[in-house]
């Protein structure tokens, strides 16, 4: 793909000037569309336009580790978000909340990239810097009933006063969540007051909204200690519980364990969960292990108006969002499970993180080391972090699928519980492929 600039645009200009070098440091087969940009004014309505394609350019850039860490890149990137909006650079306050609801209001400036910002926020609540890496900051949109659907976790180059502002909407917020997947490192966290509070709100929020499994005797025995203000003894009894600090994702749909079922996604623990409800039976759960899929993909579809064709002046549907991913389903057998929902590209981004975090263990390397750190006024990615470089694109087989066998059989090629109630094809350069898959295993099978 090719950006979508001029040449004539491409030498003038701030960002023209960035995309040139961009296409001459990465090549232009590398770096995905970008926006258009006009010579003339921009109404509002295009300006809106424009910010959900640039919103949605930045989502899918961040899945390639060697755009998110190039300098040049970012630098690119926050002044298109500047332009679009046509925010000047001033000082002003943002709101930013805690998993319990609790506001955090900091002075920074509307140019303040994601990384300004979360520091901000930690010297706001005294957090040491050395456990800044360990959380970040999730743009959410707060629904009816106060629970919040994550939108996507800020990037490195995002300016988040701009993605929240140019929103133009009260229901969207910034929200403080911890960062890493393994609650191993909950112990680092723990060692200090402030990251015990920040965890133990997180997890109070977590239980109260339904995305912990608790059991009536475990929340019994949670309850009391929360009387007592027992933090500690509360996280490590936390610890046990199923989907203990994963991220939950609205409902969706999915075509396991058979065509348009109905799923609650959540990710943690180095896997994606799969709620479901079979008919006549109870809730039941599937499991995918991120060390099970040999690669996955986001594909982005246009469903037709009915009657199959579109006809000059109907609008268009919106698009449709699927994230696939070809699993291990036994030892000799790969199988591609396909999600639809709005949020595919934050799931994919999460896989990624798990992935990194999981090669970073193995490698000896700390979580405490892949925060990005300023140095001499620029911005660079630590040595730990730059050796998780993005898996080589694996050519994937035909995702056409096997004719549908029985649904038990299915089920039984996953980790499965019973639980309590408490598109159109990608080409192979659109292929994520896993470095876990083939350096770490998975020793059940």
């Amino acid at each position: 793909m090719h950006f979508s600039i001029p040449e004539t645009e491409s030498r003038s200009g701030d960002s023209g000037g960035s995309a040139y070098v961009l296409r001459k440091e990465y090549g232009a087969n590398v770096l995905p569309a970008f926006p258009p940009k006009k010579l003339f004014s921009l109404t509002p309505a295009e300006v809106e336009q424009r910010r959900e394609q640039l919103e949605k350019y930045m989502q899918a850039v961040r899945q390639d580790p060697l755009l998110g860490s190039s300098e040049t890149f970012n630098s690119f990137l926050r002044r298109a978000q500047q332009e679009t909006q046509q925010v000047p650079t001033e000082e002003v306050s943002l709101e930013v909340l805690l998993s319990n609801g609790q506001k955090v209001l900091v002075n920074v400036l509307t140019s303040d990239q994601t990384e300004d910002v979360l520091e901000a926020v930690a010297a706001k609540l005294d957090l040491p810097d050395d456990l800044i890496g360990y959380f970040s900051l999730f743009l959410v949109r707060e629904k009816e009933d106060g629970a919040f659907s994550f939108v996507r976790k800020l990037q490195e180059f995002e300016l988040p006063y701009v993605s929240v502002t140019s929103l133009r909407s009260q229901e969207y917020k910034i929200v403080l969540r911890k960062s890493y997947w393994d609650s191993a490192y909950d112990d680092d966290v723990m060692e200090n007051r402030v990251g015990l509070n920040l965890l133990y709100a997180q997890t109070v929020s977590d239980i109260e909204r339904g995305w912990i499994l608790v059991t009536k005797e475990q929340h019994r025995q949670l309850k009391s200690l929360q009387e007592k203000v027992s933090k500690k003894e509360f996280l490590r009894l936390a610890q046990t519980l199923r989907h203990y600090g994963y991220l939950r994702f609205d409902a969706c749909v999915a075509d396991f364990p058979e065509k348009d079922c109905p799923v609650v996604v959540s990710a943690g623990n180095s896997e994606l969960s799969l709620q479901l409800r079979l008919p006549g039976q109870q809730l039941r759960e599937g499991s995918f292990r991120v060390t099970r899929m040999r690669c996955w993909r986001v594909t982005s579809s246009v469903p037709l108006p009915s009657g199959g064709t579109s006809s000059p002046g109907r609008g268009r549907g919106e698009v449709r969002l699927e994230l696939a991913f070809e699993y291990l389903m036994s030892k000799d057998r790969l199988q591609w499970v396909t999600i639809t929902s709005p949020q595919a590209i934050m799931m994919s981004i999460c896989l990624q993180s798990m992935v990194d975090e999981l090669m970073v263990k193995k490698s000896g390397g700390s979580i405490r080391k892949m925060l990005r750190r300023r140095v001499g006024g620029t911005l660079r990615r630590s040595d730990s972090q730059q050796a998780v470089k993005s898996p080589p694109l694996l050519e994937s087989p035909d995702a056409t699928r096997d004719s549908m066998v029985k649904l038990s059989s299915k089920l039984s090629a996953v980790s499965l519980r019973g639980i309590g109630s408490p598109s159109t094809d990608a080409s192979a350069s659109d292929v994520h492929g896993n470095f876990a898959f083939e350096g770490i295993g998975d020793e059940d099978l």
